[in-house]
């Protein structure tokens, strides 16, 4: 196969491919995302604690979580059918790539939503926040740098089930790696599908990787969130100097007051 006839096959695969994970991954943040956070709330201790529920959420998330891709695209079939009208095609692999992510991101959510500093949960509660401000303005935007990582690893664990979906007619990169590379023995062709993978997981693992290293700065880790500060209000100035009695002369000195 020379690379004119190549050419067109990669560049439709490869617009396939991002397409079904582009829509897999946005359905699984929008879903995953509260579902983590619904974790850690109802959690022993947690603000919204409820150990039934946190039980049930979490091994529904284990079950889905613990059966392989492949297995799960068969099981779901009936369900992507209703859903989609086929189980050929991108459409209808974005119905199993979405629900296997939404678990696999949830649980990366909870992990990052527990690494927020407690104190900052105590802050808002004592000047009167509710749940959902706690959430808001705490629990989301202190965990932002770790939720965008999260979401590159979905991606990137995505780009590797969309590949997998391919060998059942799914259409994208892991359909032309299977049809042509494998049954066919074009294995010029299969190698460079796999570079293709290769340069796009690269890509993406360093634009999410520099978006997580720059919103980490902004947020300032080494101190109080900029939103927390403006909450607890302006401190009053400390006067500059007082004047205070000495103790052995009846003269009086300046002495500097404290700048903190």
């Amino acid at each position: 196969m020379t690379w004119s006839e190549m050419r067109p096959l990669l560049s439709q695969a490869s617009w396939d491919t991002l397409y079904m994970v582009g829509w897999s991954t946005l359905i699984a943040v929008v879903l995953g995302l509260p579902l983590g956070v619904l974790l850690v709330l109802t959690d022993r201790g947690g603000l919204l604690s409820n150990t039934v529920v946190n039980k049930v959420i979490g091994q529904i998330v284990n079950i889905a979580r613990s059966m392989p891709f492949i297995i799960l695209m068969v099981a779901l079939m009936s369900f992507t059918r209703l859903i989609t009208g086929t189980t050929i095609g991108r459409e209808a692999a974005i119905v199993p790539l979405a629900i296997g992510a939404i678990p696999f991101f949830a649980r990366l959510v909870e992990t990052a939503v527990r690494e927020v500093d407690g104190g900052l949960v105590e802050a808002v509660q004592s000047m009167g926040g509710n749940t959902w401000a706690i959430v808001r303005k705490v629990l989301v935007p202190e965990s932002l740098p770790s939720l965008i990582s999260s979401t590159t690893t979905t991606i990137v664990t995505l780009i590797g089930y969309s590949a997998m979906a391919g060998t059942v007619g799914a259409g994208g990169l892991g359909d032309i790696a299977i049809r042509y590379g494998f049954q066919r023995f074009e294995t010029q062709l299969m190698w460079i599908t796999v570079a293709i993978l290769a340069v796009v997981i690269s890509v993406i693992q360093f634009a999410g990787d520099l978006a997580a290293r720059r919103l980490d700065r902004r947020s300032g880790h080494s101190g109080p969130a900029p939103r927390l500060r403006l909450l607890r209000g302006r401190r009053e100035p400390a006067p500059a100097s007082a004047p205070v009695k000495n103790a052995d002369t009846t003269d009086t000195a300046e002495v500097s007051a404290p700048t903190s």
